[in-house]
């Protein structure tokens, strides 16, 4: 019972000195000028993937889902432990494939999946932690974040992955506040 209480105690602490951390996003909009020139670069894009591990895997799939529902381009997310079975077939020089890659847990793991795109003539496009050189000199392009901690870097890396999906729909001249099809909210009937 103790324990359970100190452990508690602990995660309590933890996560209000992280939230702390949160005050780098506004770092993160410092990035909005080269990841508009990136955009340019990708917005004749026909398809795109997004790939995530651990808690950036739900992260890769809002990615693409936000790049699919303003700029109508074809997007997947994909669990970068899973690219092997399916996706990896898809890539090629023609699919731009954007990594969320912070150095965290699954960091070697993350290097080895850019690794194999890069491999088959993918292009890549990297979120990574500030000063994490081993990607710079792999992926085609990084956008660097502010380091967090683990559990807070969805917070983080979602600010560019959202400028590049807007980007790339006004390049496009697509209307973001009102894109085609789109409910503002879902009602259960």
């Amino acid at each position: 019972m103790l324990s359970n209480f100190l452990l508690l105690r602990y995660l309590k602490s933890y996560i209000y000195n992280s939230v702390a951390e949160l005050r780098y996003i506004k770092d993160v909009l410092g990035l909005a000028d080269k990841i508009k020139n990136l955009s340019k670069i990708y917005t004749y894009a026909r398809n795109f993937l997004y790939l995530g591990r651990g808690y950036n895997y739900p992260t890769a799939l809002e990615g693409a889902l936000k790049l699919k529902e303003i700029s109508y381009i074809h997007a997947e997310g994909y669990p970068a432990a899973e690219m092997k079975h399916g996706p990896i077939a898809l890539v090629d020089s023609e699919m731009p494939t954007v990594v969320i890659a912070p150095t965290d847990s699954l960091y070697d793991k993350i290097i080895s999946n850019v690794r194999q795109v890069k491999a088959r003539g993918g292009t890549v496009v990297a979120i990574i932690t500030k000063g994490n050189d081993a990607m710079k000199d792999i992926a085609d392009h990084c956008l660097e974040v502010p380091d967090v901690p683990e559990c807070l870097t969805p917070l983080v890396v979602s600010v560019p992955l959202q400028l590049l999906a807007y980007y790339i729909a006004i390049n496009k001249d697509r209307n973001v506040d009102q894109p085609r099809n789109l409910a503002k909210s879902v009602t259960v009937e």
